[in-house]
């Protein structure tokens, strides 16, 4: 049995295809070409086919491959009804509900004034109440309570 499949050359990084005939049994790259169809440039996505001969060995029964029975039938040479194309792929994304524009929205961080500074909405206000020792009370508290205690060791 016949099949036209892509015969790849070019260099490596910039593959340019050979639409070709050969026997299905061989491997792409043997050599072994019964005939050469037309080229297929990936990158430009340009295709250069020698019409009657693809029709030719179409009506004698050679088997197109998939892509390139999309290249035949995107040039507008009529492919036989035994030639099915295959349905595109719908690129159905799965698991949907676990991509990150799906997920509820984060409320942002509330961030707490650091010790020492104060919020910028007190600076402009002014103290209403006089000032008195409880707060330095409270801070030395606070920094004692902060400092490590070395327990003897035993």
């Amino acid at each position: 049995m016949l099949a036209i499949r892509l015969q790849r050359n070019g260099r490596s990084g910039y593959a340019v295809y050979r639409i070709v005939v050969q026997e299905a049994s061989r491997h792409p790259l043997s050599g072994r070409v019964v005939a050469e169809l037309g080229s297929y440039n990936p990158h430009t996505k340009t295709a250069k086919l020698n019409k009657e001969l693809v029709e030719k060995f179409l009506s004698n029964g050679a088997q197109p491959s998939t892509r390139v029975a999309y290249l035949l039938d995107k040039e507008g040479i009529k492919l036989p009804s035994w030639v099915k194309l295959a349905p595109k792929k719908s690129g159905a994304i799965r698991k949907a509900d676990k991509l990150r524009k799906n997920q509820p929205a984060e409320e942002a961080p509330v961030e707490e004034p650091v010790a020492g500074e104060t919020p910028a909405a007190e600076e402009v206000a002014p103290a209403a109440e006089p000032a008195t020792e409880e707060p330095v009370e409270k801070e030395t508290q606070a920094a004692e309570e902060a400092a490590p205690t070395e327990e003897p060791a035993a």
